[in-house]
């Protein structure tokens, strides 16, 4: 199955990032500056871990980026959709490389299952 969404994930990505070429007609100064930007989440480290875990999914959230990209195609407001674009792609890649949404109990927690060092830890027969 983690194949499956991986797949899935990879399709989104390619879709979100050549909607954004094709029809946001955006540039790639734009889309490399911002393309990681979602990652700086973990800057709210400083304030705290519940703060990184909220940030992170709020950025990361598929459902929610797409609905800033229709945000920004219904209000003809084009960096709106572009951001849209480029941070669903992001969470899209993110997908494919098997990291997901956050739990609070660990940063290594995702709802894809265990990455970093916890994967060892937790690892399941499949």
């Amino acid at each position: 199955m983690k194949y499956v969404l991986k797949l899935e994930a990879a399709g989104l990505f390619m879709f979100a990032t050549a909607l954004y070429f094709l029809m946001a007609a955006g540039s790639w100064t734009l889309y490399l500056a911002l393309f990681f930007l979602p990652d700086m989440a973990f800057l709210f480290m400083f304030v705290s871990k519940k703060a990184t875990v909220v940030a992170y999914n709020i950025l990361h959230h598929q459902g929610l980026m797409a609905v800033v990209g229709l945000a920004g195609l219904f209000f003809h407001q084009d960096i709106v959709l572009r951001i849209g674009l480029i941070f669903l792609a992001h969470a899209a890649f993110d997908r494919v490389a098997g990291y997901g949404l956050k739990y609070a109990d660990s940063l290594d927690h995702t709802h894809l299952g265990w990455v970093g060092k916890s994967k060892q830890l937790h690892q399941s027969v499949d």
